[in-house]
């Protein structure tokens, strides 16, 4: 099993999958507010292990960051609700509200607890954290956005997604930074078309899951033990296959849903943009092939005490899945045919 998880734990996972759906299903502002205060609750006691330090941290933090968005979100609904008639103070609203919601799913540069809170984090509750999480503000925040606040704030994630990745050792901050980034095209996607996100987002979680399985299993938290234990070279193969698929190098599948996002902001005459982002996307494939490089290169580090056999049948999925992903250009090839 990827997790072990007893009756209270299943309980809260319920309560935070019905919590998504009561804030995207609301037609208040209110509605949708208590549905994210029901997910922030939902989600603390999943994180939140008395047995570790670092979680118990990583728990308050995020109770703390998140409480502070909801009450400037709150706040200015209150206020647009009474000044709805001053155009300039609404505007001003408008990119308020934007700030609370990107602030709920860690984006720049609202990002300053994401990183931290990530490193407390089991690989499970962080494949959460990057991924159910931010359905619920990316989709409020697709109700009432401004565009040019937007455009910059996709600008910003892409530029710190891309650089601050550069001087981690911690793969979970690396996985975390590598969020950030893909959030740009998140965000831009959700400018376009929301079925385009929702597109973009299956094919990123997918991503995203394989990665944390993998991680899981071998447990491992930083760069170093890539190269200083004894791994099958098949793992080390789909590891390759899955950081390249992430950073969206063609042929693999994370090219596939990049490429549609380029070919829709090109059409919207969003040329500065998509430039930014592409080179952005190849600072990230920088890093991911300086880990992979040191990760088949440094064979002689291997240390007979140290070598893992995974025997978990969910191996042999995971390596299916990481091949899967090889079938990205053939998609794309005749999707534009």
């Amino acid at each position: 099993m990827f997790f072990t998880m007893n009756s209270n734990k299943m309980f809260f996972m319920f309560i935070l999958f019905f919590s998504t759906l009561i804030s995207i299903s609301s037609n208040s502002w209110f509605g949708c507010w208590i549905g994210l205060e029901i997910n922030l609750l939902s989600f603390i006691p999943l994180i939140n292990n008395s047995n570790n330090i670092l979680s118990s941290e990583a728990s308050l933090k995020y109770f703390l960051v998140q409480s502070i968005a909801s009450i400037n979100l709150l706040f200015c609904v209150i206020f647009k609700m009474i000044l709805m008639k001053n155009f300039e103070m609404n505007n001003f609203l408008m990119i308020m509200i934007n700030s609370s919601l990107l602030m709920k799913m860690g984006s720049a540069p609202f990002h300053f607890w994401f990183p931290n809170i990530v490193e407390g984090l089991s690989w499970f509750n962080n494949f959460i954290l990057m991924t159910w999480q931010k359905i619920t503000p990316i989709i409020l925040l697709s109700y009432y956005l401004n565009k040019n606040f937007l455009i910059i704030i996709i600008i910003m994630n892409s530029i710190i997604g891309a650089v601050g990745g550069l001087t981690q050792t911690s793969l979970r901050k690396l996985m975390a930074f590598s969020s950030i980034n893909n959030l740009s095209w998140m965000i831009s996607s959700m400018m376009i078309s929301e079925n385009l996100w929702m597109f973009y987002f299956f094919f990123y979680s997918f991503m995203i899951s394989i990665m944390c399985f993998l991680f899981y299993f071998l447990n491992m938290f930083f760069i170093n033990q890539l190269f200083f234990i004894n791994i099958n070279f098949l793992i080390k193969l789909s590891l390759l296959i899955n950081f390249l698929s992430l950073g969206g190098l063609p042929p693999f599948i994370g090219f596939f849903p990049k490429w549609i996002v380029i070919n829709f902001l090109l059409n919207n005459n969003l040329y500065f943009l998509t430039f930014i982002m592409i080179m952005m996307s190849l600072i990230m494939l920088f890093f991911y092939i300086r880990i992979l490089y040191s990760s088949f290169m440094f064979n002689y580090l291997k240390l007979k005490w140290m070598k893992i056999f995974v025997k978990n049948k969910m191996m042999y999925l995971i390596n299916l899945l990481s091949f899967i992903s090889i079938s990205g250009m053939i998609l794309s090839t005749f999707l534009f045919i």
